[in-house]
């Protein structure tokens, strides 16, 4: 993979923060992922991630500071959001309708010239391994299938954009693997690509720089070449909770 990608940032954030009956989920988040590259986003539960990148799409509003998509304000502008494909928190999907019926809305909600989206909906179901069960109620798949499913429809019209929470979750080792290799594969591309994920080591192996969030804040980065993460992440969140202890 390519980690010298070297264009303007597609997502970025400026001192975003967000509280809930005075309790703070995010705090002050400044960052920004350019074209081509992958940034994680790593934390225990409850550190504010799925906040964050709900705020990115505009779905929570920002107590402060602003959400930029392609240089676009997200509360006050008007992002090309057709560029834009994510999967957030669970995998969504119109229960009962099938797989294809599925990734057909997913194209026409998302511009799809008419003519292609037969096509791009058969690729995309072979590719993400579902196209045996096109005909299937979505409600009848399994978990790891679901997610399969809302990953495609993510990704079905080419976005230039990516925000993913947890891409990975339900998916076995196979599934895992195609995944992060699809991934990489669309950030060297040129796709911007901002990911939330507990799979230290995997993710480690396509991302370009991987933020440490910490009780809605952001205390670290860490090396995604670098050796024994899991002690590293742990060292972050312990010290930013002795330091938040002792203010």
């Amino acid at each position: 993979m390519n980690r010298n990608h070297a264009h303007s940032s597609r997502i970025e954030a400026t001192g975003l923060s967000k509280s809930y009956d005075g309790h703070i989920v995010v705090d002050d988040v400044s960052l920004a992922v350019p074209a081509g590259e992958i940034h994680a986003l790593i934390g225990l539960n409850g550190a504010g991630k799925t906040t964050l990148m709900r705020m990115f799409l505009g779905m929570i509003k920002p107590d402060k500071g602003s959400a930029f998509i392609s240089g676009v304000d997200v509360n006050t502008g008007r992002p090309q959001w057709r560029n834009v494909g994510y999967l957030i928190e669970t995998p969504f999907a119109y229960a009962e309708l099938s797989v294809v019926e599925n990734l057909k809305v997913s194209a026409i909600l998302h511009g799809v010239e008419e003519s292609l989206i037969d096509e791009m909906v058969a690729a995309t179901a072979e590719k993400f391994g579902i196209a045996q069960y096109s005909s299937r109620a979505a409600r009848k798949l399994s978990l790891g299938n679901r997610q399969k499913l809302a990953l495609a429809s993510a990704m079905l019209h080419k976005p230039s954009i990516l925000i993913l929470d947890e891409p990975a979750n339900g998916l076995d080792p196979a599934g895992v693997v195609a995944v992060r290799e699809m991934l990489a594969e669309v950030a060297d591309d040129g796709v911007s690509i901002f990911v939330s994920s507990h799979h230290l080591d995997q993710v480690a192996r396509i991302a370009h720089s991987m933020w440490v969030l910490q009780s809605g804040k952001l205390v670290g980065k860490l090396d995604p070449d670098g050796a024994d993460l899991e002690t590293t992440f742990f060292e972050m969140i312990y010290e930013a909770d002795q330091m938040k202890g002792a203010n």
